[in-house]
């Protein structure tokens, strides 16, 4: 409980910006799944509460997926109500915890990195196309969606034209506005006073927001309507509150599509988990391995829970994941504020939300996108050759032009194809054996052939090392080293010194102690030899 309040202060003002950053979203992914608004904000809730407590992800944030609001809307029309689906999503989660029982997880370790990233830099991209029309006042499409083509008819790129036919004056001088706060908090006043890092950027570009709406009169040029708004469901009284949680309809459990429904829930939401999981994990600056069956255990409780009181099925999110990384978030403790502080401002200040403008929320996003799609990793990546280039750019164009899973799974058959193509000839092994004449001395001895697939077993055994070893690892019979386990060894290093493990690295070049780059050490093309 202690290390959970170790970094309160970052925790706190990163869980503002990911409140801020949710709460669009959370209603956005509900308008568009064709649920009612406030089944996302229980579902942003429960994520932000239930799963980031039971969670053993340090930054990931848990909330309504864009990735999912095709399949709920088409599943509420099958299954003829919304309190069936609600059913669906109950038993969705407890397939959940049944796959983290049966260890299920473990596939999270086998997409390459290659493609993670790829992924990353693509949300990235997507996040900054989408938000440039709401940044200009035209809110047709929903906030959050990430598919290439939009529910309103338009495309990605075609929003971006159509989008000049409906300029809002109010929201492109507060979009501009609110960059320019963001960029001056981060770039200069952080680096003045202590303040500046306590209080997050995006709150003083929400409350001049806030400001200007409040004060700028109804009918002038830079008057901003409702319909450019954040808009909460405001509840009349206590019972009209109360009558926004919808509760499940248990006579539809023999329904064969409900079932139906609630497996294709638990497929497709595992696995954004995972990939979301992964995509934490990889921008983490203290790159820490989240456990993924626990994650799947989690995240099955939350879906149990959003469902049995009215809310939408729950994943974790790299949008939100990675506006809490960009923030500063060191621990769970910001996911589980964030919840906490959706939960009070519906119930609070609805009202006060809702005169929150989008266009302040878009450039709040837009700096979160370009982090994202730094234009560094592409040129990091295409330095990292071709066996690491190529599913890392197609995963991107995949993920702009589709949408998140297909784009994943073009980027992994690419990659599996090159795979294939390097490791036909040679098996794959890993040998540890420890010593027993030796406290707590072991020698891991690596295959001819190391790819992605390695993942799982190599990050178990670092994992499973106790404190205070003498690890040697014996690369000399390795003839080839994917680039993805160079990273986890690279990403050991930190762990290793705090953990008083001291690594011995063998091989024909030579034998280092506790080398301070592995990359370096076997070359920036991702490769390893012999010779």
């Amino acid at each position: 409980m202690t290390s959970l309040f170790k970094h309160v202060g970052k925790d706190l003002s990163a869980s503002i910006v990911v409140f801020f950053v949710a709460l669009p979203l959370c209603l956005g992914i509900a308008l568009a799944s064709g649920a009612p608004l406030f089944s996302g904000l229980i579902a942003g809730i429960i994520g932000g509460v239930v799963v980031g407590s039971l969670s053993g992800s340090a930054l990931g944030v848990s909330g309504p997926a864009a990735g999912l609001a095709v399949i709920v809307l088409t599943a509420i029309g099958t299954l003829g109500s919304f309190e069936n689906f609600l059913l669906a999503v109950i038993l969705a989660g407890a397939i959940q915890i049944v796959l983290g029982v049966l260890k299920a997880g473990v596939i999270g370790y086998y997409f390459p990195s290659a493609v993670i990233k790829g992924m990353l830099a693509a949300i990235g991209i997507i996040i900054v196309l989408k938000q440039i029309p709401h940044a200009f006042g035209h809110d047709a499409d929903y906030e959050g969606d990430e598919n290439f083509v939009q529910s309103d008819g338009d495309t990605t790129f075609t929003a971006l034209s159509t989008m000049l036919d409906s300029l809002t004056p109010g929201a492109i001088v507060l979009s501009i506005s609110a960059l320019l706060i963001l960029i001056l908090w981060d770039k200069v006043l952080a680096k003045k006073h202590q303040i500046f890092k306590l209080i997050p950027g995006p709150l003083a570009a929400v409350i001049m927001g806030l400001v200007f709406t409040s004060v700028v009169p109804e009918g002038s040029y830079l008057y901003i309507e409702a319909t450019h708004l954040v808009n909460v469901p405001i509840p009349e009284n206590l019972n009209s509150f109360l009558g926004q949680f919808t509760l499940p309809n248990f006579g539809a459990i023999t329904n064969l599509d409900v079932w139906t429904v609630a497996f294709t829930l638990a497929v497709v939401a595992s696995l954004e988990t995972l990939l979301s999981v992964e995509a934490a994990d990889k921008i983490d600056p203290d790159k820490r391995v989240t456990p993924t069956n626990r994650e799947l255990l989690a995240q099955g409780t939350g879906n149990i829970l959003s469902g049995l009181i009215g809310g939408i099925p729950v994943t974790q999110v790299i949008v939100r994941s990675s506006a809490n990384v960009m923030s500063g978030g060191k621990t769970k403790l910001s996911t589980i504020l964030h919840g906490l502080f959706l939960l009070l401002a519906v119930i609070l200040i609805p009202a006060l939300l809702n005169k929150i403008p989008l266009a302040v929320l878009a450039a709040v996003l837009l700096m979160v996108g370009f982090k994202l799609a730094n234009p560094a990793m592409f040129k990091s990546m295409y330095r990292l050759g071709w066996a690491q280039f190529l599913p890392f750019i197609v995963t991107v164009l995949g993920v702009v032009f589709t949408d998140i899973l297909v784009g994943i799974s073009m980027g992994m058959v690419v990659a599996v194809v090159i795979i294939l193509i390097e490791n036909y000839k040679n098996s794959h092994f890993l040998n540890v054996v420890k010593d027993s004449s030796k406290d707590n001395h072991v020698y891991m001895t690596l295959a001819e052939e190391l790819s992605f697939l390695n993942k799982g077993a190599i990050l178990r055994e670092l994992s499973n090392l106790p404190d205070g070893t003498f690890l040697e690892i014996d690369v000399r019979k390795t003839i080839h080293m994917n680039y993805d386990v160079i990273e986890i060894l690279e990403d050991f290093t930190s762990k290793a010194k705090e953990r008083n493990i001291n690594i011995k690295l063998i091989s024909t070049r030579g034998t280092v102690e506790n080398p301070e780059s592995y990359s370096e050490f076997f070359g920036v093309n991702a490769s390893a030899s012999s010779h």
